[in-house]
């Protein structure tokens, strides 16, 4: 069908249809967060500040490779669109070789640096107790995340998402029961505690990699994949696109794991609040998530076949369609913040403490239908060095410097925190936006 002629419904039917899977993956990945933070929550708020810290701190280890999913869902996207389909799994080898160099030389060094480096992120001693293994089994993992990601952006790519749907909801579903077994000892397994949560992620997330592995060769072996070493060319190619996304992976996260650092200036209790709070709100900004990556492999196919202004169109349509969406998800946030944040904070006072920054995460929820889906859109173009400089650039010069002011320097607390969180957001949404309209990501090579 040529969607270039089609009208809105249509288009953001067919947009819908192909994010429904994304949606489902990842909304079981972050129900797994949640459930490994009620797991550890009954644990005490130690435990459940080292899961939330030492989370954000693997997305930081991890970042610099995770970058490589959105060099392979734009190579591939293009290939599909430009009609050469035994070509589009080209990058998708490119990217394993990658993660399979590049992850072990990132783990060896960070496992044995983080007994030393993890109280720089909390001074609490049982939260570096109960954090160190967690994330030192969590390191051990990071090929095995970067092959999950390569996958990712592939079956995005050529409108297979349901394979990764398949591999994630089978990852998750083992990752809670053995979470289960390990924190609470139960069917005579250990009784391991934060560390118990950190194993069982790390064997989940190896066996995801098997489960890709096989889907490939099942569905995209006429498509080229494992069918040899890929080509130098695709392999620098892949690398340029896949730097800039790798950065802005690691100046999120990095941003992430030192507003942990801010918020435990100010106390366990609000690190522990945050945590939930941080784990909600990435649940819900997931359709926008998931839309986002839909936007990016349809911009980089209508740009494959030629038509900018088919891509342009993409990306304002799933914009109208994310507004409503989120509109939707963020009614409970205003209305019942207690309902949704008492299944994870078990302290009355940590509770109070979160209540009104989950209303102002509802509040702020519309504007990140513009900024998610235009940011995936400018990275399914190929512009991903200047969506870098401007993510990275807001999260470093503006929003952490003015956290710490407002958070723990004058006083605050953990809503002023959120606030300048929402500002931040709000401005940068606003870049994007101009950027999309600038159309300068149109002349991108890919």
């Amino acid at each position: 069908m040529d969607w270039s002629r089609a009208p809105l419904w249509q288009r953001c039917r067919h947009a819908l249809l192909l994010a429904l899977p994304v949606v489902a993956a990842m909304i079981s990945q972050n129900v797994m967060n949640l459930v490994d933070a009620a797991m550890v929550g009954t644990l005490g708020n130690a435990a459940l500040a080292a899961v939330g810290l030492g989370g954000f701190a693997i997305f930081m280890c991890q970042a610099l490779i995770l970058g490589v999913g959105t060099g392979v869902q734009a190579m591939s996207a293009r290939r599909k669109g430009a009609g050469r389909h035994a070509e589009t799994a080209e990058p998708l080898n490119a990217g394993i070789l990658i993660c399979l160099i590049a992850g072990p030389a990132l783990s060896l060094p960070l496992f044995h640096l983080v007994p030393g480096a993890y109280p720089y992120l909390n001074a609490d001693p049982e939260v570096i107790e109960k954090g160190v293994p967690y994330l030192q089994l969590r390191i051990l993992a990071i090929a095995f995340m970067g092959i999950n990601w390569a996958f990712r952006g592939y079956w995005n790519a050529v409108d297979l998402a349901r394979m990764y749907l398949i591999t994630i909801v089978t990852m998750h579903a083992l990752n809670i029961v053995l979470n289960f077994l390990l924190i609470f000892g139960k069917f005579g397994f250990p009784e391991l505690g934060v560390t118990g949560a950190g194993l069982g992620t790390a064997i989940a997330t190896a066996v995801g990699s098997v489960i890709h592995v096989g889907l490939g060769y099942r569905y995209a072996r006429r498509n080229g994949f494992a069918a040899g070493f890929p080509g130098l060319a695709t392999v620098e190619r892949l690398i340029r696109l896949a730097a800039p996304s790798g950065v802005q992976q690691l100046s999120f996260s990095t941003t992430f794991v030192v507003l942990f650092w801010i918020i435990g200036q100010i106390g366990t209790r609000e690190v522990a609040a945050a945590t939930v709070l941080i784990n909600i709100m990435l649940l819900a900004v997931l359709p926008a998530l998931a839309l986002g990556l839909t936007t990016a492999s349809l911009v980089g196919q209508s740009l494959g076949r030629g038509s900018v202004r088919d891509a342009h169109r993409w990306g304002w349509d799933v914009v109208r369609l994310a507004l409503v969406l989120l509109g939707l998800l963020a009614l409970p946030m205003w209305l019942v913040p207690e309902l949704l944040l008492s299944g994870f904070i078990h302290d009355p006072r940590t509770l109070e403490l979160a209540v009104l920054p989950m209303r102002l995460v509802g509040l702020f929820m519309v504007m990140e239908a513009f900024g998610m889906i235009l940011m995936h859109a400018l990275l399914g173009a190929g512009d991903a060095r200047r969506t870098m400089v401007v993510a990275a650039g807001l999260q470093w010069f503006a929003f952490l410097p003015i956290a710490w002011l407002v958070g723990p320097v004058l006083g605050g607390g953990l809503l002023a925190v959120w606030l300048a969180q929402g500002g931040y957001r709000l401005i940068q949404a606003l870049i994007f936006v101009r950027m999309w309209q600038g159309l300068a990501w149109a002349r991108r090579r890919v």
